[in-house]
């Protein structure tokens, strides 16, 4: 049930209870430590799986050696294939309904399209249950600060699925960049050859009928009715500025993370576009370039982060000769010597020049090893360390690159305001900064 304005905290509260999450993120470096969240000494997880296709498929097999007790989909042949695997779980169409009918749980995995994500885990935060969500963590900068703000008011254990997080060469990348293996670093690049889904183009005007096992409405959610149609189905709903964050928001939190990680960014100081090309008022780019301004972090200096997609790369004159640079990954160029990762997650990467660093070793590991992005959180749940990718890291993280997003839907260079959470220079991109929602489909904070 939506809450009524006076039970709503108002504007400078949610600021002033936010603003250390605006720029906090947690500190690579350490390991995570026990905080006071509801865990305990738990045989087996009670889960709910809301969303059951796709990503949504895969997380819930995740959940095999836990309870699953409820499935969620608002397609009712994606629940039959999940329940497939879990057939003595009830099943749901509607979120709201599984949340407010199932006592026995202690957890949900959220792995809908992006405009549900906030709603979903929203509502499942304020039951005192442990989410773990898929990436990105938000449709919206502003659901990101609600989410981060929610799992420490409710003491949840949380992750987002950005699986490259629990890989061990991703957290050996870490190690390398804070021990001083590159030196200071100035420049970051990130690239992808995505979309590889439809962008650029216009909202359909013809009207097709509702497949039968689908409840459009509940599909739609937190959105104002629009007629069905399969140009905004299964994985194609990537690109639709109301239901998902394009390339930026659908790969930046995999292919900038070891650098987020690494740098210990937080909130930039500006974005701005470089390059853009197919935008429409429905839909992201078929190809663009963002920067980041980051300002200096402690005794890290200030840095810029490029991020290139739709095939886009940058220049590489530190690849060795004759070598073609990957189609996605991303470079930390430092003052001495580059990380290379031609991976997606992080999760591969060498050092550059190769001769400078024949005789390099590796520091002592410092982070955990030998995890998953599901068993961690699992582990966690059951009184064990924090996930790494837990929603104090992945909200800040989230919301700094859904500021890209409002640059290219602006079309200007924005300087951000983390604590008063608005544009300095633009209050007119601040409308980009949040969602509306359908009636009965608030996000409550």
């Amino acid at each position: 049930m939506a809450r009524t304005p006076e039970q709503r905290p108002s504007r400078r509260s949610f600021l002033a209870a936010t603003a250390a999450l605006s720029s906090g993120v947690w500190i690579p470096g350490t390991i995570p430590g026990r905080d006071p969240v509801r865990r305990g000494r738990l045989d087996k997880v009670r889960v709910a799986v809301i969303g059951c296709a796709g990503k949504g498929h895969s997380d819930g097999l995740a959940m095999k050696d836990e309870q699953v007790v409820a499935l969620c989909d608002v397609d009712e042949k994606n629940l039959a294939g999940l329940a497939e695997a879990f057939p003595q779980a009830k099943r749901y169409a509607d979120f709201r309904e599984l949340l407010a009918k199932e006592r026995a749980l202690d957890a949900v995995v959220v792995s809908t399209p992006d405009h549900t994500h906030a709603v979903a885990a929203a509502g499942a935060m304020q039951r005192g249950l442990h989410v773990f969500c898929q990436k990105p963590l938000t449709h919206s900068v502003e659901e990101a600060r609600v989410l981060a703000m929610l799992a420490a008011r409710h003491r949840v254990v949380t992750q987002m699925g950005n699986q490259g997080t629990c890989m061990d060469g991703l957290r050996a990348g870490i190690e390398a960049v804070q021990s001083g293996a590159i030196g200071a670093v100035r420049e970051v690049h990130v690239w992808t050859n995505r979309p590889v889904w439809p962008q650029g183009i216009d909202a359909p005007s013809e009207v097709q009928a509702i497949p039968t096992t689908l409840r459009w409405d509940l599909w739609l959610g937190p959105r104002k009715h629009r007629p069905y149609h399969p140009a905004y189905g299964h994985f194609v709903w990537r690109g639709w500025w109301d239901f998902g964050t394009g390339a930026l928001g659908d790969m930046a939190c995999h292919i900038a993370n070891l650098a987020f990680f690494a740098l210990e960014l937080g909130a930039p100081l500006s974005v701005e576009q470089e390059l853009v090309e197919g935008l429409t008022k429905d839909s992201a780019p078929t190809r663009s370039r963002l920067r980041f301004r980051f300002p200096a972090r402690g005794e890290l200096p200030a840095l810029d982060l490029i991020w290139h997609d739709g095939g886009l790369v940058p220049e590489s004159p530190w690849l060795p000769a004759g070598e073609k640079l990957s189609i996605g990954g991303s470079a930390l160029i430092g003052e001495d010597g580059v990380l290379y990762s031609p991976d997606d997650y992080g999760a591969v990467w060498r050092l550059l020049p190769a001769e400078r660093f024949a005789d390099w070793k590796a520091p002592a590991p410092v982070l955990p090893r030998g995890s998953d992005v599901h068993r961690e959180w699992l582990e966690g749940i059951k009184g064990g360390p924090t996930p790494m990718s837990n929603f104090a890291h992945a909200g800040p993280f989230t919301e700094a690159i859904l500021l890209g997003n409002a640059a290219l839907r602006s079309g200007k260079r924005l300087d951000w305001d983390p604590i008063g959470m608005r544009f300095l220079n633009a209050p007119e991109a601040d409308q980009y900064l949040r969602d509306e929602y359908a009636f009965g489909f608030e996000l409550d904070g």
